[in-house]
């Protein structure tokens, strides 16, 4: 129905340039150019409309974005709008007529005083009349940029859109403003301070509650709206870790905050994350569920609790605790059986859902399940160049570190040949409180495509599996974080599965970090190592963070500090696990690879890199990327870095 906006055209490999197979050998099919991986999702963002009755959608076709809207009662498009190359974060129904897209770039604003970051921006696209407004744009007083997210309330007078703002007149404040869907012009609708964290609206608009983050004195305050004004009923010292407004109670009259309250904990039961407060009194009580939930689920028409979510091993796990959504996911688990679907979006009734699958044989793709019909529809393909056949298994392993902690990840090997003694890619996350998970990753899935067996470990450090694993991982940059990869080689190695001389290391971000201190602390493990976007000297990192808030000791100075395990910039002991200046201890050939436009880990940390490697005399190449940010959101770059890094593998670490 909808293949028109997402379908790309494939170049076919003619047959005579691939040579015959010999007797008794099975000719295994060229696998797919490396481009049908760097693509960015041929579909995404996809959302339904309230009434379930419509659709919308991103497709891609190289770089060029377009939200397409379809009618699925009749199979006809309503329409669509260019994008270009915008980056577009978000998509979301205002009402069945009217749809929200939020975009982002990279900017460097001088005359507000802003550094080179990420901006985000709004556009409304009026279905019926095919008008786009941009938001804040006609209110000339407004910095056009969206400082929070866009809150969405229906009144008596049609919908309206809440979001905050930075005014030219009120240097310093950051005020909630109501913005009509038509114009996009905004009013303020409440004045706000600079430190106010988060807030949640009732169905009016006005915000019922509130947190308040001051960087000075490190505290968080709930600030809850009793009488028709606002009191502070909590108070707490969060130099880390701060509380977080995450929404509505499942009554309507209590909210719900993700904090570290020991002193409500019970006796022998883990640590609760989330705690529901009331409004009226105050007063704390634990949301608890069969499982410790990682996020929340909200009803789409209410915005109340009704369900949560986690990661776990095997997939994404849910649970419900209101009926109708019970009902709908269970309608969900009968259609895709021995499937772990994720949660995109559902109509207000509750009757209509859009789950993402990927998987065995899956390279992703957007299904719409009707509960009335007990119909499935596949709606879009997230990589349509990737034949079912051409996707690579991934299992979950289990293995030990070397001091005994338990650690799982996944092992993805190559599709159709051999499962033992395999070259092997230890593939390391971002973060470094991130996590792998089970599914179609097309990073991993590009490199066993070319013949490497592809590890994937969530190493102390990483979330999902609980507060005490997370806090071993603190101070261990360079340490047990990264022995912890090369324990798995070594796990790997001993059941057979790969050739521990054959073993390169790759990531990017945290990741990045991981493949240098693979060839410059945790030596002889690896052939070579490939860095995207990789921090190399840590202190010039935690100086970067220093100079970008508006206080030197910011939190996110001293996240970086719990990780790293230092004392700020200065802090010279931070230079033994710093592969930039341990470059002259490197045994393996080095690749990097960096995004200009990043403001995240800025290129000058491998700049630094490549510049220590020259000094020293050590094999290496450097890539810079033109227009890239930090998440390599574009199909050209994003493909760059796939082809760079197999030649270098190749090269390296030959697979054949």
């Amino acid at each position: 129905m909808m293949g028109r906006f997402w379908r790309r055209t494939l170049l076919c490999l003619a047959l005579a340039t691939i040579p015959a197979a010999g007797p008794g050998l099975a000719q295994q099919p060229a696998p797919p150019p490396l481009s049908a991986y760097g693509a960015l999702p041929g579909t995404e963002l996809v959302q339904l409309s309230p009434s379930g009755d419509r659709i919308a959608f991103v497709t891609v076709i190289g770089e060029e974005r377009r939200l397409a809207m379809v009618d699925l009662t009749t199979g006809r498009p309503l329409g669509a709008i260019g994008v270009g190359a915008a980056k577009v974060r978000d998509v979301e129904w205002i009402d069945e007529e009217r749809v929200l897209i939020t975009t982002s770039s990279t900017e460097t604003l001088h005359q507000i005083g802003l550094a080179k970051s990420e901006l985000f921006m709004g556009q409304i696209f009026n279905i019926t009349s095919r008008r786009v407004a941009r938001m804040l744009v006609p209110t000339r007083s407004l910095f056009p940029a969206l400082l929070s997210s866009v809150r969405i309330r229906t009144g008596d007078d049609g919908p309206e859109l809440f979001v905050r703002a930075h005014s030219f007149q009120a240097p310093g404040a950051l005020d909630l403003y109501r913005v009509d869907p038509d114009t996009g012009g905004a009013r303020q609708a409440e004045g706000m301070t600079r430190d106010t964290d988060d807030f949640i609206l009732d169905d009016d608009g006005r915000s019922l509650a509130r947190s308040i983050y001051d960087e000075r004195s490190r505290t968080w305050s709930l600030l809850l709206r009793q009488n028709g004004r606002f009191n502070e009923t909590w108070r707490v010292s969060a130099p880390l870790d701060q509380p977080a407004l995450i929404g509505l109670g499942m009554s309507g009259d209590s909210v719900i905050v993700a904090a570290d309250r020991p002193d409500l904990h019970r006796e022998g039961r883990e640590d609760a994350e989330f705690f529901d407060v009331n409004m009226a009194t105050g007063t704390w009580r634990p949301v608890r569920f069969e499982f410790d939930p990682e996020n929340l689920l909200f009803h789409p028409v209410t915005r109340r609790m009704i369900g949560a979510t986690r990661v776990e091993t095997t997939g994404r796990r849910y649970v419900f605790a209101d009926e109708s959504a019970a009902v709908l996911w269970a309608s969900v688990q009968q259609t895709l059986p021995n499937v772990s679907p994720g949660l995109v979006s559902w109509s207000d009734d509750l009757r209509t859902v859009v789950v993402y699958t990927s998987g065995p044989g899956d390279p992703g793709a957007y299904r719409l399940i009707d509960l009335e019909t007990a119909e499935m529809r596949t709606v879009g393909r997230a990589y349509a160049g990737i034949a079912s056949d051409q996707v690579a298994q991934v299992q979950p392993i289990e293995f030990e570190a070397a001091d005994g902690l338990d650690l799982h990840g996944y092992l993805t090997t190559p599709p159709g040949g051999a499962t033992r003694n395999l070259p092997l890619v230890v593939l390391a996350h971002g973060g470094p409180a991130g996590r792998d998970v089970l599914g179609f990753d097309w990073w991993s899935q590009a490199l066993a495509s070319r013949g490497y067996a592809v590890l994937q470990v969530n190493f102390r450090g990483s979330t999902g599996y609980g507060r005490a694993f997370m806090e071993a991982g603190y101070g261990e940059w360079g340490r047990k974080m990264q022995t912890d990869l090369s324990d798995g080689v070594r796990h790997l190695a001993a059941q057979g599965i790969i050739d521990p001389e054959r073993v390169c290391i790759v990531g990017a971000s945290y990741g990045g970090y991981a493949a240098l201190a693979g060839a410059t602390l945790d030596k002889g493990v690896y052939r070579c190592a490939v860095s995207v976007a990789g921090v190399t000297d840590l202190r010039d990192m935690v100086a970067y963070a220093a100079e970008r808030g508006e206080r030197r000791d910011n939190s996110t100075v001293r996240y970086w500090n719990r990780f790293m395990g230092g004392d700020g910039p200065g802090d010279r002991s931070m230079d033994a696990r710093s592969p930039a200046r341990q470059a002259a201890s490197a045994d393996a050939p080095i690749l990097l690879i960096h995004g200009r436009d990043d403001v995240v880990v800025p290129i000058a940390q491998s700049r630094s890199m490549a510049s220590a490697l020259r000094r020293a005399g050590k094999p290496h190449e450097f890539i810079e990327l033109d227009g890239e940010d930090h998440w390599l959101s574009r199909a050209d770059t994003r493909t760059r870095m796939l082809t760079e890094t197999v030649r270098f593998l190749e090269a390296n670490n030959p697979a054949r």
